[in-house]
């Protein structure tokens, strides 16, 4: 075996309960916007015990924060399980590809393919997408070095990867066709599991789960929002395409005496919904992430049974290069 050879490297725990047909359970972090990481890892320790991986997002709404990638190996050191989402929209072939080839060598085995969110959504003016690739054609791409070659089909000389790829759904979406047609072009372009949307409308998730979704083997995990109050439900449904928060949600929200604390029902009830349709939830509590774990508890759900621990164990010739270079400083004095 080569001292490079990376697949000693634990795998992922994640696809493991996936291919178990565990409920599955996910949550979503943001990287920071500066240097000081303590928030997110605060947020995402809370989550242990409680989730199988943790979702770090990549410049959602084409806001500027820490790279996905610095952030997934920060929280993969505090031995959380991370999904590293990687957005097309900042990066071409060459960058994708470097960054899926050091996500790997990292210990990251989790990937969420995304085209990501135009740059006029976001706050830096000026700012100029790529797109080289698009969410479909980044499964492939993920699917070829997995195999062994680049985009060019050529070999890669140091080894194929082992990376578990996933994709983001919406079945809210306006057109149906189209919302067919995409989940069927990533199911061929080799998505393992699929993560979706904001769900607020749980009779569309069922009709998705039984006209669009029958037969597929792989897991759907539908998106829990936590909605804070009434006016952060109005938020989201000026601000995101394709949501549509109902009124008596907004209305139970408005008249709580304690609406964070409806929210948190609400979100646990929604958890107990998505139990009956498909294979797990992506949960996601802005900022507040430390109360996923009651949201959980408010809905039945029990913690999980084996903790994942990734264990910190550095590449082979990581090590080697660390331990030749001490040595050659310390011949130097």
């Amino acid at each position: 075996m080569s001292p490079t050879d990376t697949h000693t490297l634990p795998t992922s725990h994640f696809q493991k309960a996936a291919e178990a047909r565990e409920f599955l359970i996910t949550a979503e972090v943001m990287p920071p916007k500066g240097g000081d990481v303590s928030h997110m890892v605060k947020m995402a320790q809370q989550l242990r015990g409680r989730v199988h991986a943790v979702n770090i997002t990549d410049g959602s709404r084409a806001v500027m924060r820490m790279s996905s990638l610095a952030a997934s190996v920060i929280l993969r050191q505090q031995g959380l399980e991370p999904i590293c989402q990687m957005a097309c929209r900042d990066r071409n072939r060459i960058a994708l590809q470097a960054d899926l080839l050091g996500a790997y060598a990292l210990g990251i085995r989790n990937i969420l393919a995304l085209t990501g969110d135009p740059v006029k959504a976001g706050d830096q003016t000026g700012a100029r997408p790529v797109f080289d690739l698009e969410s479909v054609r980044l499964l492939q791409l993920i699917r070829q070095l997995n195999n062994g070659v680049d985009a060019c089909d050529r070999p890669l000389p140091n080894q194929a990867v082992r990376l578990f790829a996933g994709a983001a759904i919406d079945p809210q979406c306006r057109s149906w066709s189209g919302l067919q047609r995409r989940f069927a072009k990533k199911l061929e372009a080799g998505a393992q599991f699929f993560q979706s949307q904001l769900i607020d409308d749980f009779e569309r998730l069922e009709k998705f789960m039984d006209q669009i979704a029958a037969g597929c083997d792989k897991p759907i995990l539908a998106g829990i929002f936590l909605l804070k109050s009434a006016k952060n439900a109005q938020f989201i449904n000026r601000n995101v395409p394709g949501v549509n928060i109902p009124e008596h949600i907004i209305q139970r929200l408005a008249t709580a005496s304690d609406p964070l604390r409806e929210g948190m029902l609400i979100a646990a009830e929604q958890v107990k919904a998505a139990q009956q349709l498909c294979q797990g939830v992506h949960m996601m509590a802005i900022r507040r992430e430390d109360l996923i774990p009651e949201i959980l508890d408010l809905a039945g759900i029990s913690p999980l049974q084996t903790v994942p621990t990734v264990l910190q164990r550095e590449p082979a010739e990581l090590a080697r290069v660390r331990f030749s270079r001490t040595k050659v400083l310390g011949g130097e004095g």
